[in-house]
């Protein structure tokens, strides 16, 4: 059996912050990752690496996020639909300095009945657009065309807590669309829903996220017998590749009680959002339960032969990193024990 785990940002994101690790009870992570052979390629986001993994092409220079997701949330809508699909995110937007810096649904909360109020507000005034919006999700909305634009975007994680202005969609279709961003930011200002969560001191939904764009893809390949992952985007991608999926074990050693046979994938995604918010304590409380409940069972499972083949990939805008071993791998005992602080100096 083998086994690939997936953990955005297992490495903090700001590498002269070094003291972080210090005193960070890993060391069954540290010996798996001292004992690898380790490959590094270019950063990028975990959707996207979601999209190469399953063999998804990109159209129009943009993955089809959207559409893969749509038909999950809305499948008989999408099976109908040729149209073209794009994520148009609730978010808020804050200025400091000359930023604009993006905040996305994990630092607040929005309800049904806010997604659909704010959305058909906005599909009422900006009614001259060839698109309508719609609110499948309260914090996953979809903008759905009946023409491609050429239009190039960035993922939802690529600039949260980012400044938003070298991000912006480009492409020949770039001014209209940032046209209608202005134009929706303005109608959202004022609006009734965002007076309210202000009174309440809550952050206002003063804006949407446009990125994923595209058709729903023909046929997508898995290289994975099971998917394990609490992710809404890796059970989409399950689902259209016919792949078994299944939510995250609480740890390993209720993973392996499974017999797992052939190639496994386990998303360990719950750094991600503490690293993009800066939230070093909940990053380090994080990292110290998994490797209880991960790392040091999958350390013994792969001594004991249980596991063929371990794969570790973190990744983040930086860099994408592949730490692979075989159980042979940990008996080379000139392959000293390195601290974690050593790959974030890399990083």
């Amino acid at each position: 059996m083998n086994l690939n785990i997936l953990v955005p940002n297992l490495f903090w994101p700001d590498a002269a912050q070094i003291n972080i690790y210090h005193e960070l009870p890993v060391r069954h992570l540290e010996a798996l990752l001292s004992k690898s052979v380790s490959t590094t390629a270019p950063g990028q986001e975990m959707e996207i690496w979601m999209c190469r993994q399953f063999n998804i092409a990109q159209q129009q220079n943009d993955w089809p996020i959207a559409a893969i997701m749509l038909h999950m949330d809305a499948p008989d809508l999408a099976k109908a639909s040729k149209d073209f699909w794009i994520r148009a995110d609730p978010v808020h937007l804050r200025i400091e300095q000359n930023h604009i810096m993006l905040a996305d649904s994990q630092a607040f909360q929005i309800t049904e009945e806010e997604a659909k109020e704010l959305a058909q507000d906005l599909n009422n005034n900006l009614a001259d657009y060839d698109y309508s919006l719609l609110p499948l999700r309260p914090d996953r909305w979809y903008l759905r065309l009946s023409k491609i634009p050429d239009l190039r975007t960035y993922t939802l994680g690529q600039v949260t807590c980012r400044n938003i202005n070298n991000f912006l969609p480009s492409g020949l279709d770039s001014t209209v669309w940032h046209k209608i961003f202005n134009e929706i930011q303005m109608l959202l200002h004022e609006h009734s829903v965002n007076l309210a969560r202000d009174a309440r001191g809550e952050l206002i939904i003063n804006s949407v996220w446009l990125w994923g764009g595209g058709k729903l893809p023909q046929t997508i390949q898995s290289p994975y017998t099971q998917v394990w992952s609490d992710d809404d985007f890796t059970r989409a991608l399950a689902l259209m590749s016919d792949t078994k999926y299944s939510k995250l074990p609480a740890n390993a050693d209720e993973w392996l009680m499974t017999q797992p046979q052939g190639n496994h994938l386990l998303v360990l995604d719950s750094l991600r959002e503490k690293a993009k918010y800066r939230n070093a304590y909940g990053w380090r409380e994080i990292l110290t339960a998994m490797e209880k409940d991960w790392f040091s069972p999958l350390h013994a499972a792969l001594k004991q032969g249980k596991i063929n083949q371990l794969t570790i990939t973190t990744l983040d805008e930086t860099s994408t990193r592949n730490f692979t071993l075989t159980r042979s791998n940990l008996w080379k005992f000139w392959l000293i024990t390195k601290p974690l602080s050593i790959y974030s100096e890399k990083h």
